[in-house]
């Protein structure tokens, strides 16, 4: 009895330590929430995605696009806005993992309810495996629920006065170098097909399943990159998206029909698209989009005078960009 009633106290007090422990964190988070949302240049270039989009007026944006570099590099919000009135956000981060996507889907579901989210692709292969993939699924897991986690640098920040400025266009980011790709066809015959690993797989079922109950289109696309796709890529998404009832698109596959030059339009040899590609894809996605789905144009309305100056300035600045490159 007397062992019974010791343990029953020890576990009382791991609980009640746990249970303040997650207050603090609580409490801690909130504070470094709402520092950052008002001063997003406390970030550092890589997180700003999930700051920026807290900082949207809520039930504002209709399509939202996640995904690693690719994706901020070849979508453009401003371009969308201009051509057809969309409300497009990139919540793209260099780098981000499956795990990263979902729950950048998740912050912008608290304020957002976009009727289509896109993925783009390259993040299905990113996956860390074994132990690294689990601490990867904790880590991204820990900075959703508690932020301070995900912004423990911002210290650094305001100790050092150090700050993260970036010219951004609704999480889009110029790239104005040229670079040629100069491989050749990359997209050629393969009886092979890679894996996606048990880890991605999972956390693509949420995503799923977090795009269904939100009432959420999504669809998979793959930018044009000699140096992350490959026929054998295609076939493991074309395959997993079949399977899945889930439109997918490899751009890969149109690079005529999209009139991509590749003396022209990559940016570093063959991974990232440069400005003058993004134009080309983001005008494929705003046909694509206008198209399938029923997306209202907000050009005009009022609560969206922010995006028309915006708009203007993105404009300009693209025009000069692109007669320097």
């Amino acid at each position: 009895m007397r062992d019974f009633k010791q343990t029953l106290k020890k576990v009382g007090g791991a609980a009640l330590f746990l249970a303040i422990l997650a207050l603090l964190l609580g409490v801690l988070s909130r504070g470094v929430t709402d520092l950052v949302t008002k001063n997003d240049d406390l970030v550092p270039t890589r997180n700003k995605s999930t700051v920026k989009i807290r900082q949207e007026a809520g039930q504002t944006i209709d399509v939202l696009i996640v995904g690693d570099s690719l994706s901020y590099s070849s979508f453009s919000p401003m371009q969308l806005w201009n051509s057809h009135g969309m409300a497009a956000f990139v919540g793209g981060q260099s780098g981000q993992t499956i795990q990263e996507s979902y729950y950048m889907m998740k912050t912008a579901f608290q304020k957002q309810s976009p009727k289509v989210v896109v993925l783009e692709t390259n993040v299905i292969f990113r996956a860390k495996e074994g132990l690294d993939g689990i601490g990867e699924s904790i880590r991204t897991c820990a900075g959703y629920y508690f932020p301070v986690f995900a912004y423990h640098d911002v210290w650094k920040s305001l100790v050092t006065g150090k700050r993260w400025t970036a010219e951004d266009y609704k999480g889009f980011q110029f790239r104005n170098t040229v670079t040629p790709y100069m491989g050749g066809s990359y997209m050629t015959v393969s009886r092979e097909s890679r894996k996606i690993s048990p880890v991605v797989k999972v956390y693509l079922e949420k995503i799923i399943k977090l795009c269904e109950k939100k009432d959420a289109k999504l669809i998979l696309v793959s930018i044009p990159s000699p140096s992350n796709y490959s026929l054998a890529t295609h076939k493991a998404l074309q395959a997993y998206a079949k399977n899945q009832g889930i439109p997918y698109t490899d751009l890969n596959l149109f690079l005529k029909e999209l009139k991509i030059d590749w003396q022209k339009d990559s940016l570093d040899g063959g991974d990232h698209l440069n400005l003058s590609g993004a134009g080309k894809v983001t005008s494929w996605l705003g046909n694509y989009l206008k198209k399938t789905f029923s997306l209202p144009d907000h050009r005009g309305e009022e609560r969206y005078a922010a995006w028309e100056n915006m708009a203007k300035k993105y404009e300009k600045r693209a025009k000069e960009i692109l007669e320097n490159m």
